[in-house]
């Protein structure tokens, strides 16, 4: 393994179990039945220094790695149970937050990092759209160039933060022919003229993290808020992802150490057939099993964490995301089997939180698009240059190298038509 948990980590890990125990989770169950996202959790994560964890000091940040970012987060899952509220600052911090500092410039910097670390600023990310989800090969939305500025149109669906969101990073293509190569980051801002957002469609899980449509109608903006270089979107979507998919899973560790260990409690007081449930094997097996799954999930993603700051983070990425999401429904059905009607009520966490786990095995791509994305960088899929199918007399020449972007005969990088999804 690549990563070390130290003082600074552990030191980390207390700081927000503090924060967040006996305050985040004290009203989630009726803000869940009501879809009501917390603006005073929200500001209390921020002043906690969750949010700017990850940027540099002089944006107002903390200047720490992915590492301690998993760390931090961790600790939130354990401590507090609203993973909406979790889910809307992963997306505000990695999807909004992150590419800002990787690719803008100083302005850019200068204007929005110091307010999304202390939370006065919420960001959104807009990249899928009606007809372009994992597809976003597919994506639709167009930014022409129009004096010293751009005029965007398209319309963005499921945008976590959206409805609540100042700052929005979207997507689109300045030249429809090019498709993704054509695409191009660009931040919008909330009172941009041509930008309208309405309220997503009611969900499963995840209430407390309010979605919603962008629709871009001749939304005109100066050209300094491109964010990185004309048909660089591509690139700077791939590596949010990259981030997105290791750190978003996070709070999922600690979310599951602690129904875990509720659920040991629980098979150690209640009684069947005059005996406590945890002496049946059914149940003790259930257990080892969950524990099982947690700690592989917890090792791959500090894994994928510590990858981040290497050049190229390989598989490691989507592993950590596809693992932990469908890990994380698998142990909260066991819980809810060990509890039995008990969890199937809103009278405890289980029900809420499997309804939940089963949004974290769709935000970031679908686990099957994690599957495809696996799969390709280790070598199912290997196209000549031209990007067509090698034939199986020319497949046996595999790249050999798990977990990492494979190469050509050459050394340059293979062309992987599905490694941008």
């Amino acid at each position: 393994m690549r990563f070390e948990l130290d003082d600074t980590h552990n030191d980390l890990y207390d700081h927000f179990r503090r924060l967040c125990e006996g305050v985040l989770d004290k009203d989630v169950a009726v803000r869940d039945r009501a879809g009501e996202f917390s603006h005073r959790e929200w500001l209390r994560c921020a002043e906690g220094g969750l949010h700017g964890l990850l940027l540099p000091t002089e944006y107002g940040g903390g200047g720490h790695g992915p590492v301690a970012y998993v760390r931090a987060m961790e600790a939130m899952g354990y401590g507090g149970v609203d993973n909406g509220l979790m889910m809307s600052v992963g997306a505000h911090v990695l999807a909004v937050a992150v590419p800002i500092w990787l690719f803008g410039d100083d302005e850019q910097r200068r204007t929005y990092l110091p307010g999304l670390a202390a939370g006065g600023l919420i960001g959104a990310n807009a990249m899928s759209e009606p007809g372009s989800g994992s597809d976003a090969l597919s994506l639709t939305a167009t930014a022409m160039r129009d004096g010293a500025g751009y005029r965007l149109n398209g319309q963005k669906v499921y945008v976590t933060n959206g409805p609540i969101a100042d700052v929005f990073v979207v997507y689109a293509t300045v030249d429809p022919r090019l498709g993704f190569t054509g695409v191009t980051a660009f931040l919008i801002e909330r009172g941009d003229a041509g930008l309208s957002v309405r309220v997503g469609s009611e969900k499963l899980g995840l209430r407390t993290a309010p979605w919603g449509i962008v629709d871009l109608v001749d939304c005109h903006i100066p050209a300094s808020r491109r964010l990185g270089a004309e048909k660089q979107g591509g690139s700077i979507f791939a590596k949010t992802m990259s981030w997105e998919r290791a750190l978003l899973v996070a709070p999922w560790l600690g979310v599951l150490e602690r129904e875990i260990e509720e659920c040991v409690l629980h098979a150690r007081r209640r009684r069947q057939f005059g005996k406590h449930i945890g002496s049946f094997q059914a149940v003790a097996n259930r257990l080892v099993d969950m524990r099982i799954r947690w700690e592989v999930s917890r090792m791959l993603t500090y894994r994928a964490a510590s990858e981040l700051d290497g050049r190229d983070p390989g598989i490691y990425p989507e592993m950590a995301k596809l693992y932990v999401s469908e890990a994380a429904v698998g142990i909260l059905s066991d819980a809810m089997q060990i509890y039995g009607a008990l969890g199937y009520t809103v009278d405890g966490r289980v029900e809420r939180h499997l309804r939940d786990a089963y949004g974290a095995t769709l935000s970031s791509g679908t686990s099957d698009l994690q599957r495809l994305v696996i799969a390709s960088r280790l070598g199912t899929t290997w196209p000549k240059n031209d990007g067509s199918e090698v034939n199986d007399e020319q497949s046996d020449r595999s790249p050999g190298v798990l977990g990492r972007t494979a190469t050509d005969g050459a050394g340059g990088r293979v062309s992987r038509r599905i490694d941008h999804i």
